[in-house]
């Protein structure tokens, strides 16, 4: 049996994610690049300058991740209800902060 074994890393090379499923690798990639577009612009307009650099990046980690509800907040609407159904990355919607996959690099 052929296993194909898809490994994330941030733009440092630090491992992120390890996964056979491709499509959370792809989503979990974009959300990695957006939280760090995110993380640069927070920087540059000097938005909570006193935040330590750890928890600027869980922040805009969990905003991309979660960027649907994210843009539908900003356009005045409620988020979308949480069904228990596996998002995009195969993770239960309703499993929040605790059951996601940790931020931090992978050891």
């Amino acid at each position: 049996m052929i296993e194909i074994e898809y490994i994330v890393k941030d733009s440092n090379g630090v491992e992120r994610l390890r996964t056979t499923d491709k499509k959370a690798a792809d989503a979990y990639d974009r959300a990695l690049e957006n939280a760090e577009r995110l993380a640069q612009m927070i920087r540059d307009d000097q938005v909570l300058p006193q935040l330590p650099d750890a928890d600027l990046e869980e922040l805009t980690i969990y905003l991309a991740r979660n960027a649907r509800d994210v843009e539908r907040i900003l356009k005045g609407k409620a988020p979308e209800p949480r069904t228990g159904e596996p998002d995009a990355a195969g993770k239960d919607k309703d499993a929040g902060a605790q059951k996601t996959p940790s931020l931090k690099a992978a050891s």
